[in-house]
């Protein structure tokens, strides 16, 4: 059975353990016996989670607002990562026309 905290109008917070069909419910104070509305005082307790899961709620909750990076490539990424630039086989010509040059020498530039 969970802990739930409670909160007495007279003594203040205390926890008790209750069923989790139970989750709603109020419980009685165990000092005065008065009727005590769950309350949400303490973060889920999740130090005795098994491993897997608590990667996932970690994954889940780091996804849930982290945006999406922008850059995909690795390390050693040619366009990015400051290595040399493969050189470029257009060729300019001065009337301001292009050319490949050693490719398909029948297709008309735009």
């Amino acid at each position: 059975m969970p802990v739930y905290d409670y909160a007495c109008p007279h003594c203040g917070p205390f926890e008790a353990l209750a069923a989790m069909s139970a989750y709603a419910d109020p419980c009685s104070c165990p000092e005065c016996s008065a009727i005590a509305p769950r309350v949400m005082l303490t973060a889920p307790r999740i130090a005795n989670m098994d491993g897997g899961r608590r990667i996932a709620h970690d994954t889940n909750e780091r996804s849930a607002d982290s945006p999406k990076r922008l850059s995909s490539h690795g390390p050693g990424c040619g366009c990015c990562s400051g290595g040399k630039k493969k050189a470029s086989r257009t060729l300019h010509r001065p009337d301001g026309s292009k050319t490949l040059v050693g490719t398909r020498p029948w297709m008309i530039s735009h």
